[in-house]
């Protein structure tokens, strides 16, 4: 049994890494369309014609999900049967940026988006600025997916 674990260390630890990059941002991503999807109703059954635009905003948290599922995949394409253990752990290292922030930013961005739908709600004019605050939480995941993304590629 241990030998196994000896010989395929590396590439089990790696594949927990993908599972980390992609689980836990999609969970993250999961929740924030909902909350903000949930706030979406609320408009869309009053003003149908609001749809549209209140889709955007409840888009917007479900990013970082795909985030986490495109350094997952590169970090698939990196699995290896020979794959040493140190870089087994060292990919579980560049999984954790996109993961956290993924999941974290995720869920703060879904409130943002909601107060965006708020704005909807009260005078659609103004909704650019709910879209412009949202994306600001955006920043964030997109600097942890360039993180992790840098972080893998020195594997």
């Amino acid at each position: 049994m241990s030998e196994f674990f000896i010989t395929n260390g590396g590439m089990i630890l790696g594949g927990i890494a993908v599972a980390i990059a992609v689980f836990v941002s999609g969970i993250g991503s999961a929740k924030g369309v909902g909350m903000a999807g949930e706030a979406a109703a609320g408009v869309v059954i009053e003003e149908p014609e609001k749809f549209g635009k209140s889709l955007v905003l409840q888009l917007l948290p479900g990013t970082q999900g795909l985030y986490g599922f495109v350094i997952g995949l590169f970090m698939m394409m990196r699995l290896t049967p020979d794959m040493s253990f140190s870089s087994g752990l060292l990919l579980i290292a560049a999984s954790l940026p996109v993961a956290l922030v993924g999941y974290h930013s995720a869920i703060c961005q879904a409130r943002v988006a909601v107060a965006g739908i708020n704005i909807l709600a009260k005078n659609e004019e103004q909704q650019a600025k709910g879209i412009i605050y949202a994306v600001m939480v955006e920043m964030y995941a997109i600097i942890a997916f360039a993180v992790s993304f840098l972080m893998m590629t020195r594997i």
